[in-house]
């Protein structure tokens, strides 16, 4: 499965980056800024999306309506330090907005709750066409 990771901290990705890995064979791209990221969503679309909220410049929610914008496709799952309720309401938002919410997670995430966040992907999340520079309606 093809993964993007966006967090602003690099520690962050890294450790993803390698639970991922330990998780099985997996494509992962990190992004730390969300304007790069949406350009990876755009040009090679990944069958999942795992986001932090709080990142400056382009914080999380910004980031996810541009996304929605872009009509991505695949499951998204929110990761953040913020209050848990805000956490929801953010992926409530991120919903309305049309973008499929796999699950909004706490940090640091678990290796077993990643696992199951993987495998619930792998079942429900496609990837989607990536859209051309050359061919930008399709």
């Amino acid at each position: 499965m093809r993964i993007l990771l966006l967090d602003d901290d690099a520690f962050m990705l890294e450790l993803l980056a390698d639970m991922i890995a330990a998780l099985g064979e997996h494509t992962v791209v990190r992004e730390t800024d969300g304007r790069r990221a949406l350009i990876e969503l755009r040009l090679r679309p990944p069958a999942l999306l795992i986001c932090d909220l709080s990142m400056p410049v382009m914080d999380g929610i910004d980031f996810l309506r541009l996304a929605a914008a872009q009509q991505y496709k695949g499951c998204v799952v929110l990761l953040s330090g913020v209050d848990g309720a805000v956490l929801k309401t953010a992926g409530r938002l991120a919903e309305a907005q049309g973008l499929a919410i796999l699950d909004a997670c706490p940090k640091p995430m678990s290796m077993d709750a990643l696992r199951a966040l993987l495998e619930r992907g792998a079942a429900r999340c496609q990837p989607q066409a990536a859209v051309h520079p050359a061919n930008p309606g399709k």
